[in-house]
């Protein structure tokens, strides 16, 4: 597991630290030693580094980068954003070891920089920036190369937010673990590229800290993951079911399915009603197409308990006729994905979807993009400004008790018990029409092969993501589902070599 810190989390972090022996001044000498040396990597001596320290930690750090930057012969300058003498603890002490001049902060005493270390405000900023402090990031935005300590200032560590205005670094340099806001919108936009930098912090802090939020990584899932093995076959792999829409919307309901039957489930069915029924089954080979028009027609297909899975909503129609389809599905004892016009349906009357979803016993997994959370968690949206995205997706899994994948390009994946992972790598050309439908298929075939929920859910989203970063530019969404083999070929050789069973899928029956 990859572990993401909120700024409280990594405060603690810094507490347990202490109390187990390792002084805060040692802690801040190693982060600043690590900022010197991201500095002497990408940049000679004889440089001309502008340090502008804050009064607090990180720029306690600052100052113990410009002495380490100047005893390796760079020409190194603190420009000091406060009353020096106001500085206290570990921060007062790094002042006093730096030898140099402390200048006041201000626009003009930037001027001739090669480059500039951003120690002004850490990752706890939570307050909007304004006056003579935004005056300074604004003139660091216009200036040369931006090496952010710890979080560019103007980021909130937790929420990813931008507090008025905020430093745009080319390198951040972070310590012990990423923060959420590393990876959250729009907070990832100004970090450029990540360094994270051990100053001692013991890993073992984590146990008592227990983070609930994850970078999505197969390390986190992919013990779990479904690889067939030689006596498999197509029967044990799932049968996912794939409601279509009518003969004017099939395309996404095809988008699904495909993307089901590229994730292994070992059988896929479209549920078609009368009217798509040629469109369906001229478009499909290998995917199966049956009749079935209508939630009684729905229910009676479904009670076939080899149909283990379900989908509904891509391209399916939004109304009264999508809700009871809907209550079908979630009324059995079978794995259920609603997306698209399933969850919209719900808009007017969302306590009625959670009323359907409460008390199941087997996996529902949402996927709303944020038009469909907004219009689904309406009283959640509402006060998106003040909650991160990792928060709203989190009280929207424990309201629906259901796994709720909250999509864009830092797509968060979220279970009821409050575990949360998020995405940190969606290429820009996954953003087009029917990729979520082809996600959708992916979370399906997943959970038809018995993934857990929450694991499905972020599998999905990186196995998705992964497809685009192969396929590259000019991606549409047909692409996605034909470009996972080779991903699928890369994740299981790597998870075969770490359990050392590799080539034990080698012959699965189809």
């Amino acid at each position: 597991m990859i572990e993401l810190l909120s700024t409280s989390e990594m405060a603690e972090a810094d507490r347990l630290a202490i109390a187990q022996g390792r002084p805060g001044m040692e802690l801040m000498e190693n982060a600043g030693k690590a900022v010197a040396r991201n500095v002497v990597l990408r940049h000679p001596p004889g440089t001309r580094v502008v340090v502008v320290a804050g009064p607090g930690n990180n720029g306690g750090d600052g100052f113990v980068a410009a002495r380490h930057l100047q005893e390796r012969g760079y020409r190194a300058r603190v420009l000091l954003a406060g009353d020096r003498s106001r500085l206290k603890g570990d921060a007062a002490q790094a002042a006093q070891l730096w030898k140099g001049r402390c200048e006041p902060a201000t626009p003009e005493a930037m001027r001739g920089a090669d480059a500039i270390i951003d120690a002004l405000f850490g990752a706890g900023l939570d307050r909007p920036i304004e006056g003579p402090a935004r005056a300074l990031i604004e003139t660091m935005n216009a200036g040369p190369c931006v090496h952010a300590v710890d979080l560019p200032s103007g980021i909130n560590g937790t929420t990813g937010a931008v507090m008025g205005t905020a430093v745009r670094a080319r390198h951040t340099i972070t310590f012990f673990r990423r923060k959420l806001g590393h990876v959250l919108l729009p907070g990832r936009t100004h970090c450029g590229e990540i360094d994270v930098a051990d100053i001692g912090i013991p890993a073992s802090v984590l146990e008592r800290i227990n983070p609930s939020a994850s970078i999505i990584s197969p390390t986190s899932w992919g013990d779990i993951f479904p690889i067939p093995r030689p006596s498999a076959h197509k029967y044990a792999r799932g049968h996912a079911v794939v409601v279509s829409g009518s003969a004017a919307s099939t395309g996404a309901a095809r988008l699904a399915a495909r993307g089901a039957l590229r994730a292994g489930a070992g059988l896929v069915t479209i549920a078609s009603p009368r009217d798509a029924l040629a469109t369906n089954a001229a478009t499909n080979l290998a995917i199966m197409v049956r009749r079935v028009d209508g939630q009684d027609e729905l229910a009676e297909f479904l009670r076939d308990p080899r149909r283990n899975t379900v989908a509904l909503g891509p391209g399916g129609g939004v109304g009264a006729g999508m809700r009871e389809l809907v209550r079908v599905a979630l009324a059995g004892e079978r794995a259920v994905v609603l997306d698209a016009d399933a969850l919209t349906s719900f808009a007017e009357e969302p306590e009625q979807l959670i009323s359907l979803l409460a008390g199941r016993k087997v996996a529902s997994v949402l996927t709303p993009h944020e038009g469909q959370f907004a219009r689904v968690f309406a009283s959640l949206a509402a006060v998106s400004k003040a909650q991160s995205k990792a928060e709203r997706g989190r009280e929207a899994a424990r309201r629906a008790g259901a796994v709720c994948i909250l999509k864009g390009a830092d797509t968060v994946v979220a279970s009821p018990d409050g575990r949360c992972g998020l995405l940190d790598h969606a290429p820009a050309w996954l953003a087009t029409a029917g990729a979520g439908d082809v996600l959708t298929g992916i979370v399906t075939g997943l959970l038809a092969q018995g993934m857990p929920a929450f694991e499905a859910g972020c599998a999905a989203v990186w196995l998705h993501a992964r497809a685009a970063a192969v396929h590259g530019p000019g991606l549409i969404a047909e692409d996605l589902p034909e470009a996972l083999p080779a991903v699928y070929s890369g994740l299981i050789a790597q998870i075969e070599a770490r359990k050392g069973t590799r080539g034990e899928h080698a012959g699965a029956l189809a």
